[in-house]
């Protein structure tokens, strides 16, 4: 089994989102470092567009992540409410 794994810039945008992820996500593991957080999760990874809406109290276009995004790493299947980070073909 591999980790999959998502990294954000660490400010106040990025919060709710590492919030939620984790959320949804309970194996997941997130190490901060000076400017980065980055969440590890074994194999699999689901960031949801509904948890983060929850977590921010208003409509959130998935595509938002992108704007604090640094990098990730696992196959992307991408749609308006889920971006799913697997080593699943």
């Amino acid at each position: 089994m591999s980790n999959v794994f998502i990294a954000f810039q660490a400010n106040e945008d990025s919060r709710p989102i590492v919030d939620s992820i984790l959320a949804d996500n309970p194996e997941a593991e997130a190490v901060y470092s000076p400017g980065l957080v980055k969440i590890d999760s074994p194999n699999r990874l689901v960031v949801n567009r509904e948890t983060i809406e929850e977590e921010i109290g208003r409509d959130f276009d998935l595509q938002e992540i992108h704007l604090n995004l640094v990098t990730l790493s696992g196959h992307i299947d991408e749609d308006d409410d889920q971006l799913t980070l697997s080593w699943e073909h």
